[in-house]
C-alpha cells in the first residue's frame, strides 16, 4: 500500500527509543547527583484533598485545579487526589475545577480546608441542540485541526515550570521512582526549533535486587514526554501524508468547562501493516483546537511494536509490549492553547528461553505543567540541557527528605507509590 510506504517510520523508532525499555544483565552503575541545591524562597500553603463525581462518589482521574488569575495548575491523580501550592503573598484567591464532561466549579481558596478536601462535579449532559455545526466529514475536520495551529496555539517562546515523574513496575513491586521539577523551554508549535528542558530538581530510588537477573530502564526521561506534544510533533500520529493510514468516525459531544467538544475516534485502515494509533481526539467546536488526545499503540503484530521500543536485550530473551497508551492535554489561556500533561503507560512481558516463568512489566512517565511564564531571551544554557539518551535512574540520587519539594507544585502520589516512598525513607534511616 502506497500510504504504508509513507508511514514515518525512522520518526517513530526516534520517539520510542526515547522512552525505551533498556533491557540488559543487571549491572550495578554509579549515579551522578544532580543539581539538588537551589533554595526554596517561597512562602505557600498546601491544600490536599480529592476530586469526585457528585452521584457515583468515584475518583475523577486528571482534573484540572487551577488558580484563578495566575498560571498556577495541578490535577488529581489516578485516585482523584490533589496536592495544591500556592504563595501566601495571593489574597484568597479564587479556584476553578475542571473536568472533561462536567460542569465546572469555582471555590475561594478561604473555603478549603488543609487536609481531606473533598470536591464534587456534576456530569453535565451536552444537549445536541446546543452544537449548531456537526462535521460531515472527521478527516476534514482533523485536517483544519492541523491548518489552524498557529491561530490556536502559543505563538512565544514559553518559560515553563514542569513537574516530572517516572516509575518502573516488576507486577504489583515499584524497582525504580525517579521525581524531578524541570524547567523547560517551549518553543511555538510551528517553530522548527526544538523544545529542550533542565533537570532543576531532581530524586529517585532504584533497586535492581527487586527484578531478579535483569535491569529495566526508561531512557528519555522529560524528552520524552515533550516529544508527546502531539500539536508540536504531529509526526507522532498526523501529517499530511499520514491521514489515508486512518479511518475517523465522530463519536459524540461533549464539554469541559465553557467549551464544547467534538470527540473524534480514529484507528489505522486494515490493510496497515505497520503499528500505527488507535484513539479519542477532543476539537474545541468554535476553534477547532485540539484540547486533548488519548491513544494507544496497535501492538497486534507484537514482533514489529518491539523494534520500535526495545534497544537492546538478553541473549535469550523475547520482549514484546502487551499495551502501549498514551494521553495528553492543553490549557486554554485568553483564547490560546499550550502544552499541559502529557501521560505514557506501558506493559512488557519478557520471555525466557528455557524458563518456565515470564516477567511482567509496567512503566509510566507523566509531566504535568504547574507554571509558565513569556520570554525573550533563553535562560538556559546549553550545558545545562536534558539529553535524549538521559536515564533518570543514573543520572539522579537520594529519596530521604519528606519535604524535598517545598513550594513546587506537584501531582499527589497514588497510595502504593506513596507507600514505596515512605519504605524508601525507612530504609534510608535505618543505614543512617
Amino acid at each position: 500500500m502506497k500510504n504504508e510506504k509513507i508511514h514515518p517510520v525512522n520518526f517513530i523508532i526516534k520517539i520510542f527509543l526515547m522512552i525505551l525499555a533498556d533491557i540488559s544483565f543487571f549491572a550495578v552503575l554509579s549515579a551522578a547527583p544532580a543539581n539538588i541545591n537551589q533554595p526554596d524562597t517561597l512562602t505557600y500553603s498546601q491544600y490536599k484533598g480529592s476530586i469526585i463525581d457528585n452521584s457515583s462518589r468515584k475518583p475523577l482521574i486528571y482534573a484540572t485545579i487551577a488558580v484563578n488569575g495566575t498560571n498556577i495548575v495541578t490535577i488529581s491523580n489516578s485516585e482523584g487526589q490533589f496536592i495544591l501550592k500556592v504563595p501566601k503573598n495571593l489574597t484568597d484567591p479564587k479556584i476553578s475545577i475542571t473536568y472533561l464532561g462536567y460542569e465546572g466549579r469555582q471555590l475561594s481558596l478561604s473555603d478549603l480546608k488543609k487536609e481531606d478536601n473533598v470536591i464534587t462535579l456534576k456530569l453535565l449532559p451536552v444537549k445536541l441542540t446546543e452544537v449548531t455545526v456537526f462535521p460531515t466529514n472527521p478527516e476534514l475536520l482533523m485536517r483544519d485541526v492541523m491548518n489552524r495551529r498557529n491561530l490556536n496555539y502559543y505563538k512565544d517562546p514559553m518559560l515553563m515550570t514542569a513537574f516530572y515523574r517516572e516509575t518502573i513496575k516488576k507486577r504489583r513491586t515499584y524497582v525504580s521512582l525517579s521525581e524531578a521539577v524541570v524547567q523547560v523551554l517551549k518553543q511555538s508549535v510551528i517553530s522548527p526549533k526544538e523544545d529542550f528542558a533542565h533537570l532543576y530538581k531532581a530524586r529517585k530510588n532504584t533497586d535492581y535486587r527487586k527484578i531478579d537477573t535483569v535491569a529495566f530502564k526508561l531512557q528519555g526521561g522529560p524528552i520524552t514526554n515533550l516529544m508527546l506534544d502531539i500539536m508540536k510533533n504531529p509526526e507522532l500520529i498526523f501529517t499530511e501524508d499520514m491521514f489515508g493510514n486512518y479511518t475517523f468516525s465522530l463519536d459524540d459531544v461533549t464539554k469541559i468547562g465553557d467549551h464544547y467538544m467534538y470527540v473524534i475516534g480514529f484507528k489505522q485502515k486494515p490493510l496497515i501493516k505497520l503499528p500505527l494509533y488507535y484513539g479519542s481526539l477532543y476539537i474545541d467546536t468554535e476553534s477547532l483546537a485540539l484540547t486533548s488526545a488519548t491513544f494507544n499503540l496497535n501492538v497486534e503484530n507484537r514482533e514489529k511494536a518491539g523494534e520500535m521500543f526495545i534497544k537492546k536485550k538478553p541473549a535469550g530473551s523475547k520482549v514484546y509490549p502487551l499495551s502501549v497508551s498514551y494521553h495528553v492535554e492543553y490549557r486554554e489561556i485568553n483564547g490560546r492553547w499550550y502544552y499541559g500533561y502529557s501521560r505514557g503507560d506501558l506493559t512488557f512481558k519478557v520471555i525466557w528461553r528455557k524458563r518456565l516463568f515470564n516477567k511482567i512489566y509496567e512503566s509510566s512517565i507523566e509531566m504535568l505543567v504547574t507554571n509558565w511564564e513569556k520570554i525573550s531571551d533563553n535562560p538556559i544554557r546549553q550545558s545545562e540541557k536534558i539529553k535524549p539518551s538521559i536515564i533518570m535512574a543514573d543520572q539522579v540520587t537520594g529519596f530521604a527528605d519528606p519535604d524535598f519539594w517545598g513550594a513546587y507544585n506537584v501531582i499527589e502520589p497514588e497510595k502504593n507509590i506513596e507507600s514505596a516512598i515512605k519504605k524508601i525513607q525507612k530504609n534510608l534511616e535505618k543505614k543512617k
